[in-house]
């Protein structure tokens, strides 16, 4: 009975391992480590340093995050709201620069890898590195799909969907309520 409660687990975690990814290769996971004192520390990729860097996980209680955050951005990445397609501050940018988390100031995408999806929301064919965003499944809304968080403080960005343009097939469909542009030269 035992070995079948273990094959059942192990049939289990293979199940949901193939539920996380898109087929299309896009991040899994991050790389972590835990630092002296038991701190959580992220190997991330920075722009404005031109290479990765380790940074300690950002963890808040819901009350220090409604104090830093707008009502709309608390609600889309504390509670995984979407904003309403088209009216996103940065959904028609079209600017040079970097998108920021909100909620910690991960840098996520670079404006080179946006494109014109067509949905209302800003979409981008990849991430600024894979280890700044973490995937997960999400199965909510009776539908199978793919959240996208940020790997420093696990704010829900949006959702990554494999009908992207060349050279990654990928669509990361995100609300504009979770991240910050900041202007490049």
């Amino acid at each position: 009975m035992k070995q079948k409660h273990i094959f059942l687990a192990a049939i289990m975690l293979f199940l949901l391992a193939g539920a996380c990814s898109n087929g299309k290769g896009a991040p899994q996971a991050t790389a972590t480590g835990t630092a002296p004192g038991g701190t959580s520390r992220l190997r991330l990729y920075s722009v404005a340093q031109k290479g990765y860097i380790m940074s300690d996980k950002v963890t808040k209680s819901d009350v220090e995050w409604r104090k830093l955050l707008t009502t709309e951005q608390y609600h889309v990445t504390r509670e995984k709201g979407t904003e309403r397609a088209y009216t996103g501050a940065t959904w028609n940018n079209h600017e040079k620069g970097i998108y920021r988390c909100v909620c910690c100031g991960n840098d996520l995408f670079d404006s080179d890898a946006k494109f014109e999806s067509g949905t209302g929301w800003p979409s981008f064919w990849k991430p600024v590195a894979p280890e700044n965003v973490t995937l997960r499944p999400d199965n909510s809304l009776f539908v199978k799909r793919t959240e996208v968080v940020c790997s420093r403080c696990e704010a829900h960005l949006g959702h990554v969907f494999d009908d992207g343009p060349k050279p990654t097939g990928l669509r990361y469909c995100m609300n504009s309520a979770a991240m910050q542009f900041v202007k490049t030269p």
